[in-house]
């Protein structure tokens, strides 16, 4: 493939993900604005989110190129968990989530430009999450330990947390940030 692949997120678990698909890209961090808009289901809401940040990408950068945006969120009991602001969100959440099952959603949006004809891709993968009862001191412990002020829901279950996930109902690595099996079917289309 010939096209330049770009990842407009600076998440360190997407870039990881991407390295383990052994893809070469460069990083161009969008800065859209990631404000709720009204009236949106939630997978809608992710959808365009991931949009928006590959859009703003792409209308930034010329040529043969795949822009890929993502977007994560957390939900449970119709309530949205997104990155922590602080400590006490932090553990808040994570009291929240606890001994419970809860629902995992990334979207996906890949923006092709290939001579000149343009293509794009937008979906959302979902799974299910279920934690282990933690105790306040272990919520407290994990967060003092990895601040995770930039993760959703405030967990990442690819670190040392990964000993609190009861099970995982879908795609691990929709959970990590990217669902690398959609990238991947996509990416393997681009030259059909």
């Amino acid at each position: 493939m010939e096209e330049k692949i770009i990842l407009a997120s600076q998440s360190p678990r997407r870039k990881e993900l991407l390295d383990l698909m052994g893809l070469k890209y460069e990083v161009i961090v969008s800065n859209a604005d990631e404000t709720f808009e009204e009236g949106l289901t939630i997978e809608e809401q992710s959808k365009r989110l991931g949009y928006i940040k590959a859009k703003a990408v792409f209308d930034k950068t010329e040529g043969n190129r795949v822009v890929i945006g993502s977007d994560t969120m957390v939900l449970k009991d119709g309530k949205v968990y997104g990155k922590p602001h602080d400590r006490d969100d932090a553990i808040k959440m994570l009291l929240e989530l606890k001994n419970a099952k809860h629902t995992v959603i990334t979207s996906l949006a890949v923006l092709i430009n290939k001579d000149g004809k343009y293509k794009e891709y937008v979906d959302v993968d979902k799974t299910d999450v279920c934690i282990k009862d933690m105790t306040q001191e272990e919520i407290e412990h994990w967060v003092d330990l990895r601040k995770p002020y930039d993760l959703a829901g405030g967990y990442a279950v690819q670190s040392e947390f990964g000993v609190f996930v009861d099970r995982i109902e879908g795609n691990f690595f929709t959970v990590v940030g990217l669902p690398i099996h959609k990238l991947y079917d996509v990416i393997k289309s681009i030259d059909k």
